[in-house]
């Protein structure tokens, strides 16, 4: 049997954490601390500091996280347009950094020698969070329960929990429709009745979307301001980074924007059909597209755009605090100095619509583009350019 010191448990207060929590004081004999992070997952988190508390917890963190979410990891992100396998905009997997970077934190201050997690051995965040301890403190050890434990099936799970006289809600009971992961970027639904990638997902499933039948008929516009790649305000209104995302969720929500049902390649080799809600998220990334093409020239655009798919894999994968996404980052921030200005859209059933961008940084210029006459180009210098660039394809052909 492994000695552990001090557990830190990233703990949301749900069954299996709690399970987890259990299992973990009576294998290890050892104390347990516990951590839950608000980023937004809509629930009440202050419950879990009770529940804890109930079973033993002497040393409970619970922390509103949802401001240095959005600004060091969701920000980042969207500065790069990052989107995996070109659909999904990696709700979940941005989050994991951040709270594996927490729990380490909490383990030094604690004094903890091991830190634990409930992700199954299936998944892609167990590899997310391990790697994310490793990279931040390569001497932590880890405890991860359902790659040790016994427990095969959720009925096995309900009756521990129950034996060991922990509640178990009415809709646990049961195996549950599909799983969820929820912040304040997005929510997810995997497994269960969705693992059919034939059968649609049931309309009352969703959470921060409306169905577009229901979306109004009159269409809302909106103003984002950004300025160096971060969006600052929305219709003029400046707003704190985890607000501002706040507002375009409720925003988009309403018109059904944000909805995609994908099949996805996990990191553990394995496909996995997923449904996921990013409303605001999707108005980001529109918006963000929007603004940069007044002011990234083409050779600087084309080589952020092919850092991309590298790019979104890395945190697909785990790999935030590794050297090369930070490499990356470098790169992607640098572009984004000059990406300042707004941008109008319209959304309207479903769609997010760009309208019209402006920027104080922009390159595009009127009166070299214009059909009629204007400055800064003679239309005879694309003769030596159109013969130049053709010489080797003549060469070829002959």
């Amino acid at each position: 049997m492994k000695k552990f010191k001090k557990i830190v448990l990233a703990y949301s207060g749900g069954l299996d954490t709690s399970v987890i929590l259990k299992w973990l004081q009576e294998t290890y004999d050892c104390e347990v601390v516990t951590f839950t992070a608000d980023i937004g997952q809509g629930e009440e988190i202050e419950s879990a500091k009770a529940r804890a508390e109930s079973m033993g917890v002497s040393e409970i963190y619970v922390e509103d996280l949802k401001e240095e979410f959005v600004s060091n990891y969701v920000f980042p992100m969207f500065r790069a347009n990052a989107v995996y396998e070109g659909t999904y905009l990696l709700g979940t997997s941005i989050a994991r950094p951040l709270i594996a970077k927490r729990q380490i934190e909490i383990a030094k201050e604690t004094g903890a020698d091991t830190v634990s997690h409930g992700s199954t051995g299936k998944g892609n965040d167990q590899v997310r969070f391990e790697l994310a301890y490793s990279a931040l403190n390569p001497d932590i050890k880890v405890v991860a329960p359902w790659r040790e434990w016994d427990f095969n099936s959720r009925i096995k799970l309900v009756e521990w929990a129950e034996q060991k006289g922990i509640s178990v809600p009415k809709d646990k009971r049961g195996e549950p429709p599909y799983s969820t992961d929820a912040n304040l970027l997005h929510i997810s639904y995997e497994g269960k009745a969705l693992e059919d990638p034939w059968v649609p997902p049931d309309e009352d499933m969703f959470t921060r979307s409306v169905s577009i039948n229901d979306a109004p008929e009159e269409a809302e516009d909106l103003e984002l301001a950004f300025e160096a790649g971060n969006l600052v305000a929305i219709n003029g209104k400046k707003m704190s980074p985890a607000k501002l995302l706040q507002d375009l969720n409720e925003k988009a929500g309403r018109h059904g924007i944000g909805r995609i049902d994908i099949v996805e390649n996990r990191f553990v080799g394995m496909k996995s059909r997923g449904v996921y809600e990013t409303p605001g998220g999707t108005v980001l990334l529109i918006a963000h597209r929007g603004i940069e093409q007044l002011i990234l020239d083409g050779p600087t655009m084309l080589i952020r755009d092919e850092c991309i798919p590298r790019y979104a894999s890395l945190i697909y994968n785990g790999l935030w605090f590794s050297p090369e996404r930070e490499m990356l980052q470098s790169l992607i921030d640098k572009s984004q100095t000059n990406v300042t200005g707004e941008v109008k859209l319209r959304l309207h059933k479903g769609n997010c619509i760009l309208m019209g961008r402006r920027s104080p940084k922009s390159i595009y210029n009127q009166g070299v583009v214009t059909f009629d006459e204007g400055e800064g180009y003679n239309q005879k210098d694309a003769d030596g350019f159109i013969k130049l660039n053709a010489l080797r394809l003549k060469l070829r052909k002959k």
